[in-house]
């Protein structure tokens, strides 16, 4: 199996880490801000079937 020869620097590790959180905490804002223009009834980007399904069986 291959391993590496030297540790990686923490600032390294930090940075990527950054990069990670960075990433998902953009992710989780548009994922809330496209709730709230949803629950607002003011979403463009696609269409919401609010009317309840009919059961036609």
């Amino acid at each position: 199996m291959a391993v590496p020869k030297k540790r990686t620097s923490k600032t390294k590790t930090r940075s990527r880490k950054a990069q990670w959180f960075r990433k998902a905490t953009l992710s989780a804002k548009k994922a809330w801000s496209l709730g709230c223009s949803i629950a607002k009834g003011k979403s463009n980007s696609f269409i919401v079937n609010t009317s309840p399904p009919s059961e036609e069986n």
